[in-house]
């Protein structure tokens, strides 16, 4: 009997059907999990850099294919699934050198009195052993991220990616053994919500780091207790255009890091503020480069929007863009639909009260909101419940020193949009964006505790 069916986004046609797995998997996989301690225990930093070295060049070697069941899988356009390939590679290449520099400190007793004439030595360990807990729309690299920092830190890995994802997830955990991790080391499960509620809760997991949605964040920390958590949530993240911005390159950030994957990234640039005296023209080359995109096949390699993930999430966009034209604004570009294609679409006059500005919308549709002050878009900004990552344009350093310092973010960057990640960078919003950084020296951390030898 399935539980779960793997639908192609674009095509409709079924690619696999199975049964999601129980809390009996849940407590076999964690007893060999447990078991898989000693071993990375005995492993040295040096092993676990090769290992990680090793996976780096497989993914390299296998990217082609992995790419391919990603598109199939998510919809992504090809040349996105590419990139995310790319970028996995880097992650597992920064895991393996970052395996090599994990150090502590040294501490001289005799900061503070009394004389103690001792010396502290400071190591970081790993926790034991960590739960990760992918989605969909970055099924290998948001893997890596997770994987990667946990076996560099010396920690077994308990693996449960996105249903949609597990042919990919099946592939990736298999070039983790052929590059040496041991299937004591790495578990992949993906259990129903009863076994992964159970997962959360079992006393023989340390740590879960997880991303998604606030609900599910909700619901593992009622369920996790006193575990070390680590979860990068959702964004509605803006994109601010200056008066003195090169408009064309941030019409090209605008475009690539709104519309491409969709839409659908935690980091995508969600709500475009726009100063009055550029915006006719901003919006102009908005406009026209919008309508040049090409829509379509996501196999093709020159797509560069596909569908959605699924009809339902085709509907609530659909659905928030209706409503925000019923409320007023205007339609420049999009608001059109195929199956589960969504054109890409540009509004403005977006009521700030609109769904599909006030929460997150995980769709190619870009808002446009002209202001005068920037003092204005601060208070916008800021009056969210998330504050994962922001961009601005403008050449003026007092104007960015002063968004980087009062805008509730984790991440602002400057002559670049909200989407900005770079594997060995922190990553990480505040309020509902998350809790923790990834990143794969911060990741290391947050996946170790520390420990003090004095002697």
């Amino acid at each position: 009997m399935s539980d779960y069916q793997i639908i192609n986004p674009f095509s409709g046609d079924l690619i696999e059907e199975y049964a999601l797995q129980g809390r009996e998997d849940v407590d076999r996989a964690l007893a060999l999990l447990v078991e898989g301690r000693k071993r990375q225990a005995e492993t040295p930093a040096f092993a676990r850099s090769d290992i990680l070295l090793r996976l780096a060049n497989l993914l390299q070697d296998r990217k082609e294919a992995l790419a391919r069941l990603i598109t199939e899988e998510t919809g992504k356009t090809i040349s996105d699934s590419r990139v995310e390939i790319e970028r996995a590679y880097n992650t597992a290449l920064a895991s393996a050198m970052e395996a090599r520099g994990i150090h502590g400190e040294a501490l001289d007793s005799d900061a503070f009195p009394p004389q103690r004439d001792r010396v502290g030595v400071v190591l970081w360990k790993p926790l034991g052993t960590v739960l990760c807990i992918t989605p969909f729309n970055f099924p290998i690299n948001i893997a890596m991220h997770k994987i990667g920092p946990a076996f560099a830190a010396g920690n077994t890995i308990l693996f449960k990616p996105g249903p949609q994802n597990k042919r990919s997830a099946e592939m990736l955990v298999q070039l983790c053994y052929e590059a040496g991790m041991d299937e004591s080391v790495l578990q992949m499960l993906i259990p129903d919500i009863d076994a992964t509620s159970y997962a959360v809760a079992h006393p023989q997991v340390h740590a879960v780091n997880f991303t998604g949605g606030t609900a599910a964040a909700n619901a593992i920390a009622a369920r996790a207790g006193y575990k070390k958590l680590l979860f990068e949530l959702g964004g509605n993240d803006p994109l601010i255009v200056m008066d003195d911005a090169d408009l064309d390159a941030a019409v090209s950030a605008a475009i690539n890091q709104r519309f491409a994957t969709a839409g659908q990234r935690c980091t995508a640039a969600k709500r475009l503020f726009v100063h009055s005296a550029v915006y006719e023209s901003f919006a102009a080359k908005l406009v026209q480069a919008t309508k040049a995109l090409k829509v379509g096949d996501p196999s093709e390699d020159d797509t560069f929007v596909g569908p959605l993930i699924h009809e339902a999430a085709a509907d609530e966009v659909e659905q928030r863009i209706a409503a925000a034209v019923a409320a007023g604004a205007r339609v420049l570009a999009g608001q059109k639909r195929e199956g589960n294609i969504l054109w890409p679409t540009v509004l403005e006059n977006v009521p700030d009260t609109a769904e599909l500005v006030a929460e997150e919308t995980f769709g190619p549709v870009m808002p446009l909101r002209r202001f005068d002050d920037v003092e204005e878009v601060v208070s916008l900004v800021n009056n969210c419940a998330f504050g994962l990552q922001a961009g601005v344009f403008t050449q003026n350093l007092s104007i960015a020193k002063m968004l980087f310092n009062q805008l509730d973010v984790g991440l602002l960057a400057v002559n670049d949009g909200p989407g900005f990640r770079a594997e060995h960078f922190p990553f990480g919003g505040v309020k509902e964006s998350g809790v923790g950084r990834e990143g794969v020296r911060y990741a290391i951390r947050e996946m170790s505790y520390q420990k003090a030898l004095v002697i």
